[in-house]
């Protein structure tokens, strides 16, 4: 018998799904959805530059007044119990609303009123206090207020002499502006820096902020009293890309003095807008904390709320 051929099964043929219109519906859908949303994120506005308010205008200032800057440190003039004008320096390191120098107290007899404790970043010792009926600089006057007694001079080049120091909670209620290039220093309750704007800088403890050195983020405490750019802790030194230590002697600090070296950290360092490279730094092995100094601080606009707990550095 002649074998009949077997019949090979057919091979299935796929059936296309229909590409009309109703087909087509929700890959449209999902595109334009895509499309609508990098729109969206293309063309939502930037958030308000906080240095746009950096220039308070004189009908929004309760002060606005010159400063002289001697190795860094600013000094304005203020009265004390209507009399002055008297030399103050303005220190945000400073806690407290005010400080006095001994000279001051005895030229007005101020009162003493015991003692308070007083640290330096290192160590804690107790010192006399006064009080000051009035404490006035432009349009921001303050009312009784408490204030440490210290003989400063004796310890201050006779070109950085002054008779007391506005300490950062005088002023707390508002927005303060120390214009470095302009040697302007203002201060405003209409103004105020938010959250929402852009190149701010919050902080929880006074004033510590942000730094960037290289690849670490660490905080800096912004210290417009002190003369030096930045004091670095020694274990953080350890973790830089700088130079060797070198001896710098000692440093005078409020209640004693510690031994500091000097090096260049090659960085760079930013805070806000301001960026340091191949910058000279004091090391200690005592000081607990990144410092940032008068002389980082006197090529740009600081403007500090305590209100919002914001910071801006501005760079002209």
């Amino acid at each position: 018998m002649t074998a009949r051929p077997k019949t090979m099964p057919r091979p299935a043929i796929p059936v296309r799904p229909a590409r009309g219109p109703r087909a087509l519906a929700a890959p449209l859908a999902l595109l334009s959805a895509v499309l609508a949303a990098a729109s969206f994120a293309h063309d939502r506005p930037a958030p308000p530059d906080a240095c746009r308010i950096r220039d308070v205008p004189a009908a929004d200032s309760l002060v606005r007044v010159p400063f002289d800057l001697v190795d860094g440190r600013i000094y304005v003039e203020a009265s004390v119990n209507g009399r002055g004008p008297f030399r103050f320096a303005v220190d945000t390191g400073a806690s407290g609303m005010a400080r006095a120098d001994a000279r001051l107290v005895s030229a007005l007899n101020l009162p003493m009123q015991g003692t308070a404790a007083n640290s330096d970043g290192v160590s804690a010792a107790e010192a006399d206090t006064t009080r000051f009926d009035t404490l006035q600089l432009g349009g921001l006057r303050r009312d009784d207020v408490a204030a440490i007694a210290r003989d400063y001079r004796s310890r201050s080049s006779p070109e950085g002499a002054f008779d007391g120091i506005l300490a950062r909670e005088f002023f707390a209620d508002g927005l303060l502006v120390i214009d470095y290039p302009a040697r302007t220093l203002s201060f405003s309750r209409k103004r105020a820096l938010s959250p929402g704007d852009g190149n701010t800088l919050a902080y929880q403890r006074a004033f510590r902020v942000p730094v960037a050195i290289g690849s670490l983020q660490v905080e800096g405490n912004i210290d417009t009293g002190a003369n030096v750019a930045f004091v670095v802790p020694k274990p953080l030194y350890d973790r830089l890309d700088a130079s060797p230590l070198q001896p710098a002697g000692d440093g005078q600090l409020s209640n004693g003095r510690i031994e500091i070296f000097r090096a260049t950290a090659r960085g760079p360092l930013r805070i806000g807008e301001a960026a340091f490279s191949n910058v000279e730094v004091r090391v200690s092995e005592r000081y607990p904390e990144l410092l940032v100094g008068a002389h980082a601080l006197q090529r740009s606009v600081l403007m500090i709320d305590q209100r919002s707990r914001r910071i801006a550095l501005c760079v002209p």
